[in-house]
């Protein structure tokens, strides 16, 4: 049996744990409630038992290479501490890293949740035959990340890749960054929930009033349901969403020049919808996609799947293809990559 590591994708709300080998292969995936309100400590501690299970399993078969973990957050990188996490309410400022190294003796690594979600796209999904790419994740809120010769690119400080908090509008609703107009305010599934409730307040989409009376579960994927059978509120919502992703990834093609751009997270099950005003956009702001840009990919511009040789020249732009598992690989693959 090869080697392996144990990826962790630790969110606010579910904890989940799989042991991966080099292959790629997903040996066990094990999926816990993530008991925030019990404190970090006792989330720490079952966290690693859960892993301690997984690694026992597979070790008489292959050598276990160390643990990777997925975090909301903003990680200092040489340290391990996390920063903030607003998703995990007191935990900043902790030594985490050191904390799980303690408990466990072996080797963790410590990221990014979005950044990790790349890295799996890039290893085995969507960017797998590219060089270069940079991921928008569009779920509760908007996150990313950029992986340059196969490895993530943090930056200065580890910040890199805060795509949700670009201007995309200078003088749009304000965001809890301080900013105004970032892309999350427009891109993330709060963003899409706000957006219909405005458009209910004003009177305009009685279609989207209706559907918030009936459902006290009213979320954006009911809105996206809407969307889809015609409401045209709810359409006219989807492609804000994606004119404001097409004017921050027209920023990025122009800034970057890479080979794949690919755009995951919950949200990104509404691409149908959406998809179509990105590349609008994108026609129109960005000179360097106009001189790259394929023309044609099976299912059409900006289809999702295999990149072909073309792939090497042009600038694709395409939904993640592992789902909700993308950040699981990632988080496997760190102790596989960084020595």
């Amino acid at each position: 049996m090869p080697n392996f590591s144990i990826g962790v994708d630790l969110g606010g709300t579910n904890l989940r744990i799989a042991a991966v080998n080099q292959q790629g292969d997903l040996m066990e995936k094990v999926t816990l409630g993530t008991r925030v309100a019990l404190g970090k400590d006792h989330v720490i501690h079952e966290m690693c038992d859960a892993i301690r299970l997984l690694a026992a399993k597979y070790r008489d078969g292959g050598a276990l290479q160390g643990i990777g973990i997925g975090v909301p957050g903003i990680i200092d990188m040489k340290t391990g501490m996390l920063r903030e996490s607003p998703n995990l309410p007191g935990w900043a400022e902790s030594p985490v890293q050191a904390q799980i190294e303690g408990l466990l003796g072996t080797r963790v690594i410590l990221e990014n949740d979005a950044n990790v979600a790349a890295l799996g796209e890039k290893w085995l999904g969507a960017a797998r035959d590219v060089d270069d790419m940079a991921m928008l994740t569009l779920g509760t809120g908007v996150g990313g990340g950029i992986v340059l010769k196969g490895r993530i690119w943090h930056g200065m400080t580890g910040m890199a890749g805060e795509f949700g908090h670009m201007t995309v509008e200078p003088e749009g609703p304000p965001c809890g960054c301080g900013n105004r107009g970032c892309l999350e305010q427009y891109a993330s599934a709060t963003a899409v929930v706000r957006m219909a409730k405005e458009a209910i307040a004003s009177g305009r989409a009685p279609g989207l009033a209706k559907a918030a009376s009936s459902d006290p579960e009213f979320n954006a994927k009911a809105i996206y349901n809407l969307a889809i059978q015609g409401e045209e509120e709810a359409r006219k919502i989807f492609g804000r969403l994606g004119r404001a992703l097409g004017i921050c990834i027209a920023n990025l093609v122009n800034a970057f020049n890479l080979n794949m751009y690919v755009v995951g997270g919950g949200v990104s099950s509404a691409w149908e919808a959406f998809s179509p005003f990105i590349f609008e956009e994108l026609r129109q702001r960005s000179l360097v996609y106009a001189a790259t840009a394929p023309a044609f990919l099976s299912g059409g511009e900006g289809a999702s799947g295999h990149v072909g040789p073309e792939g090497s020249t042009k600038t694709i732009i395409t939904r993640a293809l592992l789902g909700s598992d993308a950040g699981l690989y990632g988080a496997a693959q760190l102790p596989m990559t960084i020595t």
